[in-house]
């Protein structure tokens, strides 16, 4: 007999939560990696109780890393980080299961506690069949020992079939989490009540990270973290004291917070507004641009409404 979903969702909810930023990659003002912001910024996630990811996609630029540089800010962040905090690779979708087993290992050889393995994304705007995906996380979790956590996200335009993260779930024990990053909670729900019970369910970003709470998920990764990272973990500190005040406090800045940013830019706000306030954070790198003057200044207004310093204790 199948269990109880609500049963599995309050067994779950007894583990701990938690909330990881998807960090940013400081860069200088020409476009090199600024390793002394980096570290700084990394401190300050750290001081705050976030758990980091580092390298992804989006906030972490990570298309525009060289292989070099790839490496060499997981290798940062685990120095940095290792004694304080976990700290995950995330990297960037890859074409072929070879890149992702390249990134795998390399991550792990650098001493992150985990590895994020992205969906495949063929390119050209093609999407693969079922059996694709199925051969493409088979060779990598195959090939690969080290901790990982399996990402289905919306930017591939197709989701995991809950059959299939069932199987690798049950295949692979090295396998520690799933980050779902889809705007469907009905699909949220089928994930947590199919491997809810084996590995930590986090989604991507704050829209459902209440939603993932109540069916029995562990958390959420955001973006709003490298801005406010103190606020970001109150939501699920809050969460694991039963001061449900603080929960919903905290959430509903943070949502409006996160659409104040991506309104002005996503993270070329966020770098904007670090620089604003002396706090380390760099430029973005091209083909990215700064953010306008005027759209800062409104932004730093909503800062302000919100109390983010009150918040973060600037």
């Amino acid at each position: 007999m199948a269990a109880d979903p609500a049963s599995v969702a309050t067994a779950n909810r007894r583990r701990r939560t938690g909330t990881f930023v998807i960090s940013i990659t400081p860069f200088s003002a020409d476009g090199a990696l600024d390793e002394t912001a980096f570290r700084a910024h990394l401190r300050r996630m750290a001081a705050a109780g976030v758990g980091v990811y580092v390298g992804g996609g989006g906030s972490g630029e990570g298309y525009t890393l060289d292989e070099r540089e790839t490496a060499s800010v997981v290798e940062i962040a685990v120095d940095e980080l290792h004694d304080s905090t976990p700290v995950r690779a995330m990297g960037v979708e890859p074409r072929t299961a070879a890149e992702m087993i390249q990134y795998v290992r390399m991550a792990d050889s650098a001493g992150a506690e985990a590895c994020q393995v992205y969906s495949l994304d063929p390119g050209h705007g093609h999407r693969p069949t079922p059996g694709e995906v199925e051969a493409y996380f088979t060779e990598i979790l195959a090939a690969v020992a080290s901790p990982c956590v399996i990402s289905t996200h919306q930017s591939v335009g197709y989701r995991l079939r809950i059959p299939l993260l069932a199987e690798l779930v049950g295949r692979f024990d090295h396998i520690i989490g799933i980050n779902c990053t889809h705007r469907d909670d009905a699909y949220l729900a089928q994930v947590i009540d199919a491997v809810g019970d084996r590995v930590d369910v986090h989604v991507g970003g704050p829209a459902q990270a209440l939603t993932n709470l109540a069916l029995g998920g562990q958390g959420y990764l955001t973006s709003e973290a490298n801005l406010a990272p103190t606020l970001c973990a109150t939501v699920t500190a809050a969460h694991d004291r039963n001061d449900m005040t603080g929960v919903f406090d905290a959430y509903a800045t943070v949502l409006r917070l996160s659409d104040a940013l991506y309104g002005a830019g996503g993270i070329r706000a966020t770098k904007a507004v670090l620089r604003h306030l002396g706090l380390p954070g760099g430029f973005v790198r091209r083909p990215q641009l700064d953010i306008a003057d005027s759209t800062l200044t409104t932004l730093l207004d909503t800062v302000d409404r919100l109390h983010i310093a009150t918040h973060e204790g600037w």
